[in-house]
């Protein structure tokens, strides 16, 4: 409209020494960036009207042959604005749409962490690395099961339709197993068999692929963490008196079970959990993000400065300090996928009630 009201203004001042309606065919494709095909046509229609009162306010040039060639083009021009709005209108619901559905699969694929499960108080985050996405390659879940409260945090290599294939597989097995196997490392065994059921390794897909994960489970009733290492990161303990790194077995990723021989026994370790004192799980994304110097994110001494010496920290507090920390941190992006829970044990520890006799689904293997 102020093209128009330019050209106007123009006409009217200079119009009867210099043409100037030919300006005007520029503003249908202006309109066709900003406004939708009805919009455009309208623009289309006034601009062309426009151009013929100016003509006509001057003798003789109403059917002259360069006016009439200024006619048809911006008929045409109008047309073909016209059909690039309509395709921008189509491209914008197409965009709407494909968000919508990457993510309802976010919150599919991860769910919200719930603030409390039995006697565990619990916290994340997560965010894709690759712009415009929503789902990436790490992951994480937590659920009350009879064997008390389970976690997994993880991160698979690579990125791409391949690594959302496997988070879903793994999660997919996560939240059905975790239920039925009594041991954590039971448990993480059926992850491994999963990925060599579900990975998209075979034809096409990477045939390097595997999954660096932590299996946690807090037992009810007991101020205690069980820890399964595959390959990932270890855990973090934060509280009043600082933050240390927890000592696990580690062994390879999942996915990569089979170029070793299964560990003896259990590979479970087990550390106390004293009053006030956070357990803190990451992906590589975050302890992985530099700054100007190119020095990596040192989030166990950042943890101890900011959490050392104070108040029992809060998940929530915890998880909201390692995002803002770790994002102030990072200089430059280098697409990978942050991801980062916290758990507590709450001031009571409520057993969760057991039966007599474990039905079907949740009879406890291994």
């Amino acid at each position: 409209m102020v093209a128009v009201a330019v050209d106007v203004a123009a006409n009217l001042t200079i119009g009867r020494r210099e043409p100037v309606s030919f300006l005007l065919v520029a503003v249908p494709p202006l309109a066709a960036a900003t406004r939708g095909p009805r919009g455009t046509a309208l623009s289309a229609a006034v601009c062309l009207g426009l151009q013929m009162w100016m003509a006509a306010r001057l003798p003789g040039h109403f059917g002259e042959s360069h006016h009439v060639a200024l006619y048809a083009t911006t008929l045409v021009v109008g047309v073909a604005s016209i059909a690039l709005a309509r395709q921008r209108e189509r491209t914008r619901r197409d965009l709407i749409r494909a968000h919508s559905v990457a993510e309802a699969m976010q919150r599919t694929l991860l769910r919200p962490v719930p603030p409390r499960l039995g006697p565990v108080r619990a916290a994340g985050f997560y965010e894709a690395g690759e712009g415009g996405t929503l789902v990436g390659g790490d992951l994480y879940d937590v659920c009350e099961t009879p064997f008390g409260v389970r976690a997994i945090i993880g991160d698979v290599r690579g990125k791409g339709l391949d690594a959302v294939q496997t988070v879903s597989a793994v999660l997919g097995s996560f939240r059905v197993s975790a239920h039925e196997w009594k041991s954590p490392s039971s448990l993480a065994e059926r992850l491994e068999l999963s990925i060599a059921r579900n990975s998209p390794a075979g034809g096409e897909g990477d045939p390097e692929l595997f999954v660096t994960a932590l299996v946690l489970e807090f037992p009810p009733g007991g101020g205690e963490v069980r820890i399964v290492d595959r390959g990932h990161p270890p855990p973090l303990l934060v509280g009043p008196r600082g933050a240390r790194r927890l000592v696990t077995t580690p062994a390879l990723p999942l996915g990569l079970g089979g170029l070793a021989q299964p560990p003896d026994g259990d590979d479970t370790t087990v550390h106390r959990l004293e009053p006030g004192e956070v357990l803190v799980v990451i992906t590589d994304g975050v302890s992985e993000a530099r700054n100007e110097d190119g020095v990596f994110y040192p989030v166990l001494e950042r943890l101890g400065e900011h959490f050392g010496g104070g108040p029992a920290p809060d998940p929530e507090a915890v998880v909201s300090f390692v995002r803002s920390d770790s994002e102030r941190w990072s200089a430059r992006s280098d697409g990978d996928d942050r991801a980062a829970l916290a758990l507590s044990l709450a001031g009571a520890e409520p057993r969760l009630r057991r039966t007599g006799r474990a039905s079907a689904r949740t009879r406890p293997r291994g």
